[in-house]
């Protein structure tokens, strides 16, 4: 499974970014996708994610985005999307897009795939 990512960029505090990440693969639709971020000299971690596999589009996200954030996906295109709105300065990292076969994940090491990562950079 490969994961394509496109929408990062730089944008002022308050502003909004939508990320995508297509999948391209066999097994995609066996897959829960997500988003994890990672800060300079931070750790990994979980953003959002939204269940594929089961076909109920159930959604979860970390404390820190949520009201903010809105994760989606396009079954047809294969495409899940994470809208970031009110963008903080703290919210400036790289975007990594993440597929795994489990269904209640939110830790890196449960990821079995992942995208090669996009710079969001907000600044204030």
């Amino acid at each position: 499974v490969q994961l394509v990512e496109s929408g990062g960029g730089l944008v002022q505090a308050g502003g909004s970014l939508r990320l995508s990440c297509t999948a391209f693969g066999r097994t995609f639709s066996s897959l829960s996708m997500g988003w994890f971020r990672q800060a300079p000299g931070k750790e990994r971690e979980f953003v959002a994610r939204i269940n594929w596999r089961w076909s109920d589009g159930s959604t979860y996200s970390a404390d820190s985005v949520k009201g903010r954030f809105t994760i989606s996906r396009d079954n047809a295109k294969n495409t899940v999307y994470l809208q970031m709105n009110s963008l903080k300065p703290e919210d400036t990292a790289v975007y990594y897009c993440a597929a795994a076969y489990g269904r209640s994940w939110s830790r890196s090491n449960e990821i079995d795939y992942w995208g090669q990562g996009t710079q969001v950079t907000v600044s204030s």
